[in-house]
């Protein structure tokens, strides 16, 4: 690479850095990604105040609300990487980190 061309990509912005993508938008769900996890989120339900952190909090958005006669939500494990911010989050400390058995 010449000097020419390092000092041209040290003075880009980040508007001028090309994006690229290997998926087109709207495909992680063909991707079920939960075979990552070391540990999965287990839900003492008798503790649950139904009060949505777990949902709100996760960064995969893998909770789905139950709805208001079920009061709960239910977690899909196979999107979940098991991060544990829903369990961390957690007021009622309701949902607890398993280990995953290989």
């Amino acid at each position: 690479m010449s000097a020419k061309n390092i000092t041209m990509e040290a003075s880009m912005k980040v508007g001028d850095i090309p994006l690229g993508f290997t998926a087109g938008p709207g495909t992680t769900k063909n991707f079920k990604t939960g075979d990552w996890r070391s540990a999965r989120p287990v839900l003492d339900r008798e503790k649950c105040s139904y009060c949505g952190f777990c949902y709100v909090y996760c960064p995969d958005g893998v909770y789905r609300d139950m709805g208001p006669e079920e009061k709960y939500y239910k977690v899909d494990l196979d999107y979940c990487k098991g991060c544990g911010v829903c369990a961390h989050e957690c007021p009622k400390k309701c949902i607890q980190m398993v280990v995953e058995e290989v």
